[in-house]
C-alpha cells in the first residue's frame, strides 16, 4: 500500500472511530423507520448492485500525480476538520442522519452559521479529495453518498421548521445547505 492510501485509510479509520465514540453522548431521539426504511434499502441495493458489478475496482493511472494527491489530501483534512468541529459544536444535539429529538435545540453559531449541515459538507468533501488524491472511483460512492445526505438533510429541514416555526425558516433563508454562499 503506497504511503498516500495509507493516509487516507488511516484518516477514514480515525474519523469514523471518533464517530462512533462520539455517538455515545448524544440525546435521544427516534428515527422513523417505516418512513426511511425503503430509501435507505435502495441505497443499499445500489451499493450491493455496484459492488458486483465491479464499480469500485481498478485504478486511475494518474494516481502517483504529486500536485493531484496535494491537493486531494488537503481537501480530505479540511473536510473532516470541517465534519469534526460541526459534530464538537452541536454537542449532545447531534444524532444519525433524520432523528427526531427529544428537547430539540437550534444551533445556528460556529460551522451551522456557514452552512445547515455543515457535517454532511465536511464528509463530501472529504470524499471529494479521497477521489482527486486516489482514484476517480471514488466519486460513485460520493456521489451515492451526496444523493442519501441531500435526502436526509431535506427530511431534517422538514422536522425543523415543524419543531422552530418562528426561527427555522429564517435561518434557512440565510444560509445555505451544503456550501457556503452557494448551495
Amino acid at each position: 500500500m503506497r504511503t498516500v492510501e495509507l493516509v487516507f485509510a488511516v484518516g477514514w479509520a480515525a474519523f469514523w472511530l471518533y464517530w462512533l465514540v462520539a455517538a455515545f453522548s448524544m440525546k435521544r431521539g427516534r428515527v422513523v423507520w417505516s418512513r426511511e426504511l425503503r430509501v435507505r434499502a435502495v441505497f443499499l441495493l445500489i451499493v450491493i448492485l455496484l459492488t458486483r458489478i465491479g464499480a469500485f475496482r481498478g485504478h486511475d493511472v494518474d494516481t502517483d500525480d504529486p500536485w493531484r494527491a496535494g491537493v486531494g489530501l488537503a481537501l480530505f483534512a479540511l473536510g473532516l476538520g470541517f465534519a469534526v468541529w460541526a459534530r464538537i459544536h452541536i454537542g449532545r444535539n447531534w444524532g444519525t442522519p433524520m432523528t427526531e429529538k427529544k428537547e430539540p435545540e437550534l444551533v445556528t453559531s460556529g460551522p451551522y452559521h456557514l452552512v445547515r449541515h455543515p457535517i454532511y459538507s465536511g464528509i463530501l468533501a472529504a470524499g471529494v479529495g479521497s477521489a482527486l488524491a486516489l482514484s476517480w472511483l471514488w466519486l460513485t460512492p460520493v456521489v451515492l453518498a451526496g444523493t442519501y445526505l441531500i435526502y436526509s438533510a431535506t427530511v431534517e429541514e422538514r422536522y425543523l421548521t415543524e419543531q422552530f416555526p418562528a426561527t427555522y425558516p429564517a435561518y434557512k433563508r440565510s444560509t445555505k445547505m451544503l456550501v457556503p454562499f452557494v448551495f
